[in-house]
């Protein structure tokens, strides 16, 4: 009788096994299945979580675009100057009042921050942080083309190809910007600053005729002094 018992528990738990290893030998359990998420903390994004980025108010549509004679809102008119922003501009399913929208925030962007600083507002346009204002002020809101004037004889920070020769100002107060200027053979011409700038000093660049390379870091952007 006790062996016939210790049989069966033997023939059991083979069975058990058997069991286990069947429901997970392909892989493909339900629980593999029914992954979760990635957390929102990491580092792997959740493919379904993708969208598209929004195009750039500086670009043109790559596709068929309104024509001007279409370009009206769906109440009331649009102003010749805004007619004039939004021609070329449209993509022809897209509402057109949208579009001009999008130049007024500019337009709002660079007036708000002139009140302010007019320096900076120079600098947003210069590095890039406001999309579409060239386009936006020339039509939407000549009042401010003072600043984009400004901004047209500047250039970000980074490294600038043949520059002009002359004395730049760079807009910002950072204590760590630092620049130098290239000759053709790689030879430093000029760097800077001379001494480590305190919060608020004003830092200038001396660009020498000949500069092949001007680069800079941590200085924002930069305007004729």
């Amino acid at each position: 009788m006790y062996r016939r018992s210790a049989a069966a528990a033997v023939l059991l738990a083979a069975a058990l096994t058997l069991t286990a290893c069947s429901s997970g030998g392909d892989g493909k359990s339900d629980a593999a299945a029914a992954k979760p998420k990635p957390p929102a903390s990491s580092a792997a994004p959740d493919p379904a979580d993708a969208t598209a980025p929004p195009a750039s108010p500086d670009a043109k549509p790559t596709g068929p675009v309104l024509p001007d004679a279409k370009l009206t809102p769906k109440t009331g008119s649009f102003k010749p100057n805004e007619k004039q922003y939004l021609s070329g501009r449209v993509p022809e399913k897209m509402d057109p009042a949208a579009v001009l929208q999008s130049g007024q925030e500019a337009c709002q962007r660079v007036e708000r921050t002139a009140k302010r600083d007019k320096d900076a507002a120079i600098g947003s346009i210069v590095a890039g942080e406001i999309p579409g204002a060239k386009d936006a002020i020339t039509h939407l809101c000549p009042e401010q083309k003072p600043v984009l004037d400004a901004a047209s004889k500047g250039f970000a920070d980074g490294t600038r190809e043949s520059p002009a020769a002359g004395t730049y100002r760079a807009l910002t107060q950072s204590t760590t910007c630092t620049w130098d200027a290239k000759g053709k053979d790689g030879a430093v011409l000029a760097s800077g600053p001379e001494t480590t700038p305190k919060a608020g000093d004003k830092i200038t660049a001396r660009i020498p005729a000949g500069t092949a390379t001007f680069t800079s870091t941590g200085c924002y952007a930069w305007i004729p002094a």
